[in-house]
């Protein structure tokens, strides 16, 4: 019987993001979950938006064992699901994603400009979100393919939706988990792209805090892995 890995999307995205990803899966020896998450596709008008809220989401659709992999804020939700209920965590990816902004300082002024994109997503068109949001430097030179097929996931968005996920867990609104990290014993491979320097530098850190973890460095690849480099993450789950 395959085994069921679930998968986390990132901000702006929707589950079908993980479309190339489960394209390349073994059929066999898996069963992709990819739920939209709260404030995002069909869930757009789900409320509370929280951290807890989303854990107990995934734990409820989730089968007692399973795979978990997740991208960017997908990412930092995984870390949420592994750490609420370990024992049901098989095995974790995490993609391009961070255990929280330790600073307080740093932590408020992420705070506040993820206020100002979300009053800026309260009063605009999808069209006009994803216009801004595709254009932040982080995301330069991603490949057109790639970039097609991101934006029809981020047209499954409503910005009103968005503007919420962003006050209800963004990295602003997410207190550390560093510290934690040693508690997540099961087998963990971290990825992030050659490209995506701030990334890489969290994944060598998220690798390290955790016990049995290796990292992955994926050559070429900036920030929006499972659509740039989806073969490298199947590789990793089926790892």
């Amino acid at each position: 019987m395959p085994a069921t890995v679930v998968l986390l999307h990132g901000f702006a995205g929707t589950g079908r993001a993980w479309d190339p990803v489960v394209e390349r899966l073994d059929r066999e020896r898996y069963t992709a979950l990819a739920p939209d998450l709260r404030g995002h596709g069909s869930a757009r008008d789900a409320r509370p938006i929280s951290f807890a809220a989303i854990v107990a989401d995934v734990l409820a659709a989730a089968p007692p064992r399973f795979a978990l992999c997740g991208y960017s804020m997908g990412g930092r939700i995984a870390l949420h699901v592994a750490l609420a209920a370990p024992e049901r965590v098989e095995h974790l990816v995490l993609v391009a994603t961070t255990a929280g902004i330790d600073d307080e300082a740093e932590r408020a002024a992420r705070r506040e400009a993820d206020e100002r994109l979300a009053t800026f997503a309260d009063s605009a068109t999808i069209e006009q979100f994803a216009e801004r949001w595709v254009g932040q430097p982080i995301f330069a030179a991603t490949p057109p393919e790639a970039a097609r097929t991101w934006r029809a996931d981020l047209l499954r968005n409503d910005p009103r939706a968005l503007a919420a996920a962003l006050r209800g867990m963004g990295t602003g609104a997410m207190a550390p988990r560093w510290d934690r990290l040693p508690e997540l014993t099961m087998p963990a491979v971290v990825l992030a792209g050659e490209r995506d320097a701030k990334f890489a530098a969290l994944a060598e850190r998220l690798a390290a805090g955790l016990p049995n973890a290796e990292l992955t460095i994926v050559p070429d690849a900036g920030h929006g892995l499972p659509r740039e480099a989806p073969a490298a993450i199947a590789a990793a789950i089926a790892r």
